[in-house]
């Protein structure tokens, strides 16, 4: 058996979490997994907003192909997020939406998405950057031992609980020391159990693991990282563009860097490759990441 075919708990529990439930025709609700974070983690409220918006989109072959984002309030775990999608244009083969998410009768996050039908054209990309492969690096349990300490008790127990998406940096200097160091980080990413073969959900997914790590890879270049406890760090915005239809059967690359950081916020690209060097997304997000007050 495959490991894409061996089920695993916390994959279910995001495959739950990006099912919402439609309270009306252009209304959802989405709800988010107890796991002990005091806010939603963004990539959650990015795929269900794009699983909220896609639902609306009738035509069977008009897929995602951008997103541009907002987080303009914490969101809370322990409410459920409504999703109000706005039907924005519907063309020949493009198809706009915008969604808002809203809880406390206040927006937290809003979101316009792009999709377009399938069809043929010119085709390019960059090449995919030369790394060790991912069976040549630590795994999950060894990081854990190395690094999680002395982490803070939220994100420890994040690391030791079952989670749907494994991270394996390509390099660890950023972990082992408070050298400020190149901007630029590499990590392979992979589901820990099956997603089913529906492209629009795999694009939902991807959203959801395109969060990950982007506000840490702006901190390189300054000695420090998200686990600091006197740094106060959040996403601001989020886009990103699906360039080829997802894989999620095998490891991804997952290529960052970071071209700035100014006035308390780091801005950070990112690449999304699969193991066989084909782009398929890239992304782009500014974090706040400041100092924390002190008396």
């Amino acid at each position: 058996m495959s490991r894409q075919n061996v089920p695993n708990p916390a994959m279910d529990v995001l495959l739950q979490t990006l099912d919402l439930e439609r309270l009306e025709g252009r209304l959802f609700r989405g709800r988010s997994p107890q796991v002990g974070w005091q806010r939603v983690f963004g990539g959650q409220v990015i795929g269900q907003a794009l699983v909220a918006a896609t639902r609306t989109v009738t035509q069977e072959h008009r897929y995602a192909h951008s997103l541009h984002a907002y987080f303009v309030r914490p969101g809370d775990p322990a409410v459920p997020i409504l999703y109000e999608v706005e039907i924005i244009r519907d063309g020949g083969s493009f198809a706009t939406r915008r969604v808002v998410a809203i809880q406390h009768d206040k927006p937290i996050f809003f979101m316009t998405a792009s999709f377009q039908d399938d069809e043929a054209g010119f085709e390019h990309q960059v090449a995919m950057p030369d790394v060790p492969q991912p069976e040549d690096l630590p795994g999950e349990a060894e990081l854990k031992a190395r690094f999680m300490q002395e982490a803070p008790p939220p994100i420890r127990a994040y690391w030791e609980r079952p989670r749907p998406i494994e991270l394996r940096p390509v390099a660890l200097a950023h972990y082992l020391s408070n050298d400020k160091l190149e901007p630029r980080q590499n990590i392979w990413v992979r589901t820990t159990g099956p997603v089913p073969a529906d492209r629009r959900l795999q694009a939902a997914v991807l959203a959801y693991l395109s969060d990950m790590t982007l506000l840490d890879t702006s901190l390189f270049a300054h000695g420090t990282s998200v686990l600091d406890r006197s740094l106060q760090v959040a996403s601001l915005d989020h886009a990103m563009w699906f360039h080829r239809p997802p894989d999620l059967d095998e490891w991804l690359l997952y290529s960052q860097d970071s071209p700035s950081a100014f006035g308390g916020r780091g801005m950070t690209r990112g690449a999304i490759f699969t193991r066989t060097g084909t782009l398929i997304a890239s992304v782009a997000q500014e974090g706040l990441i400041r100092k924390k007050a002190t008396d």
